[in-house]
Order: C-alpha cells, then structure tokens, then sequence
C-alpha cells in the first residue's frame, strides 16, 4: 500500500523535505520540518520514499512493527510537544508548542470536549476509554502554561464519559468539569470562553484575550504521548459515517497511520452502501468533499460518505455562515446537483475582520428574512443555507 503524508499539515506554510526519494524510512522518523510557523511530520510506517511533491509517498514494507523512532529525550516538556509536531488536532493544526508558551499566571486551561459536529464522536470515546490520559496532557498543558484552573467543557449528553472523568477529577483541585449547551457550535472556541468564563470575545480575537487557552481532547493526547512516550504524532483517532455498511452513526479507528488513505477507513468500517454520493472530510456542517484516494492528516477527524444529490437544475441562492458552510462549499452542492447559483448572502452576524468574515455571536443566529427576500429578488427559486442553528 501506498500511504502520502502532506507537508502542510497545520497552520502555516509547507514544511520541507528532509528526505529523498529512493530513501528507507522508519515509523516515526522525522521526515519534513517546517520553514516559519509549522510542525515537524514524521513518517507513520516503515517503507521507502517513492516520490515527493505537495506530500512524502511512501511505500509502506510488508512487516510494520509496532516499534518506533522515539523523538529526542528532553527535560523541557515545551520542546518534546515541538519534536514531537503536535498541532491542534480538532481545527486548523495550530501549532501547539506555541500555544503553550502562553504564561497564564493565574489564568485557564479550557478543553474542548464539545464534540461539536454531528456524527463524531472519536474524542468522546477516547474519554470513555482512556480520560486518565486526557487528564495527564491537561496537567502538563497547565504546568507548562502555569494556568491556576482548568475546566473540560462538555456536553451533559456524554453521561458515560463525564462519569469517567468525574472519577479522576474529584481528587483533582483545579480540575473542573463544566457543561456546553447541546447545539453547534459549543466547540467553537469564542462558544467555550463565553460558556466557560462568562467572557463574550469579539470576533477575531483569541482566548488569550481572556487569559485562557483552549486545546482540543487529542490534542492533549498526543501532548501526554510526546513527553511519557516521546512519542511524535503519526496517528489520528477518526469517526467514519454516513452511507456505510457499518454503523451509520459513526464507527471510531483510533490511532489510524496519518497518511493512509480514506478509503482504508471506509472499508474497515464496511465499505460504502450502494448509490452513495460525495466523501466528506471533516464534519458534516464544515467539512470538504475528498476522494477515497484523500489521506488522513494531523487534523483529519470525520470520514463521510453522502447520498447522491439530488437533480436540481434550478436558480439557487445563497446564505453562507462562518460557523458552517461558507459559498464555496455551498456553490459546490448547487453544482452537484445541476442548479445554477444566481445570488449569495452572508449571515447577517457576519462581520470582516482583517479581511476574513467572522460571526459576532457564535451559536446565536438570528432571523433572516431579509436576506431570504434579497435573494428571492434575485431570482432564486431555492435557497442553500449554511447557518449552524434555525
């Protein structure tokens, strides 16, 4: 099998090449380091480099062992979390190495555990599996930060995982679990501020702003992983879903190699049911049509296969939201089903901010009849809408 590790696998730019094309590799070897902001990338398998463009192929030899390459001992638990090319594991792959250089001083440590989209359900499960490893990342994300509280933001609709927390955290002091509101997006990071902290971020600012970080689940996984195991990050938990012959509410692989191919995924999890449309990566509010050939990265969370669209060669407009779908995802629905796009709207909450569109108040939409009206103006006889609540 051939398995194609990307070199832009986090915010920032693409990390070059440490390798060459013809070389034997090991699991867990460095093979890309990033030039500026970025993450180092190691190779998920053991096999020979076969080509290097935008990704290391590679491939992979016939034995795997489970052995690999640890990264370089270190006293300084900040630098294994930068060997170790640990990103954020949930959203855009920041890196989290420069996340914990926040000096907090009395400030907050906040986990997304919201498992926000519909149908993933990989990080709750890695709670109710393992939330003793959770706990220990947590505890090394505050002494790094020198963060005074930390407070795991979850929904009360997890009661298993909660039950396995709550059995750790109660001999913990500065350890809190505290409740999301059963909606999208409790997972975006301005929702968890607010709901934590009772601070209310204007778009486009950071939680720093209220002295806070905020990490998802696996994100401190991988930051346990690094400094217990020295392990580096060359595997990703994943929820496949949709039209499979598995379960259609979402099977979870956790620790599947980065790089491997989606399609792996979807075949362990039974193969795709008969007339099954797109692949989505991501979540089904935010994610981005792939092809089965499409690997898994740092950051790759949901697998889902769709239905067919259905034909709809009718003028569409549009209303994109920047808690969801956005007008180039939507633009690219209108088209597989055949419609035309006529008109686009943004959410009335949408507001720019250093030329990119934000929404003020995640999680509260409001009407949007006016905007309905605008597009009907225009022509359209159906309208797509991207907006995360009614």
């Amino acid at each position: 099998m051939k398995i194609k590790i990307l070199l832009k696998q986090h915010v920032g730019a693409h990390c070059k090449a440490t390798v060459k094309i013809g070389q034997e590799i090991k699991k867990g070897e460095l093979i890309a380091e990033p030039e500026g902001l970025g993450a180092n990338i190691h190779s998920s398998v053991y096999g020979k480099v076969i080509d290097i463009n935008d990704a290391i192929v590679i491939d992979m030899a016939n034995e795997q062992p489970k052995y690999f390459i640890p990264i370089a001992d270190t006293s300084c638990n900040i630098e294994a979390v930068k060997d170790a090319g640990v990103v954020g594991a949930g959203g855009a792959g920041f890196p989290t190495h420069v996340k914990l250089n926040a000096k907090l001083n009395d400030g907050y440590v906040l986990v997304n555990a919201a498992e926000c989209e519909p149908i993933l359900k990989h990080n709750i499960k890695l709670i109710e599996e393992k939330a003793e490893l959770l706990i220990r990342g947590l505890k090394y994300a505050m002494e790094m930060t020198k963060a005074k509280k930390a407070y795991i933001a979850i929904k009360p609709k997890h009661k298993k995982a909660i039950i396995n927390l709550g059995k750790i955290v109660k001999s913990e002091q500065n350890i809190e679990i505290k409740f999301l509101p059963n909606m999208y997006p409790a997972g975006d990071e301005r929702v968890i501020v607010r709901e934590m902290l009772g601070v209310e971020l204007e778009p486009g600012q950071l939680p720093s702003a209220a002295n806070a970080v905020v990490f998802n689940v696996e994100t401190l996984k991988n930051v346990a992983l690094a400094i217990e195991k020295r392990r580096p990050v060359i595997t990703k938990d994943v929820t496949v879903g949709g039209r499979v012959k598995g379960d259609v509410d979402g099977e979870v692989f956790m620790d599947m190699p980065i790089g491997m191919p989606i399609n792996h995924c979807i075949n362990l999890a039974g193969g795709v049911e008969k007339n099954s449309g797109e692949i989505v990566v991501g979540g089904p509010f935010t994610g981005i049509a792939a092809h089965e050939n499409s690997p898994i990265s740092k950051t790759t969370g949901g697998i889902l296969v769709g239905m067919v669209f259905p034909n709809d060669n009718r003028k569409f407009g549009i209303l994109a939201c920047e808690c969801g779908a956005q007008e180039d995802r939507l633009a690219e629905i209108v088209a597989g089903m055949g419609g035309t796009v006529v008109a686009s709207e943004k959410c009335k909450r949408m507001v720019e901010v250093n030329g990119r569109y934000r929404c003020d108040k995640p999680g509260e939409c409001p009407g949007q009849t006016e905007t309905i009206l605008k597009l009907k103006k225009a022509g359209a006889k159906a309208i797509i809408v991207g907006t995360c609540e009614d």
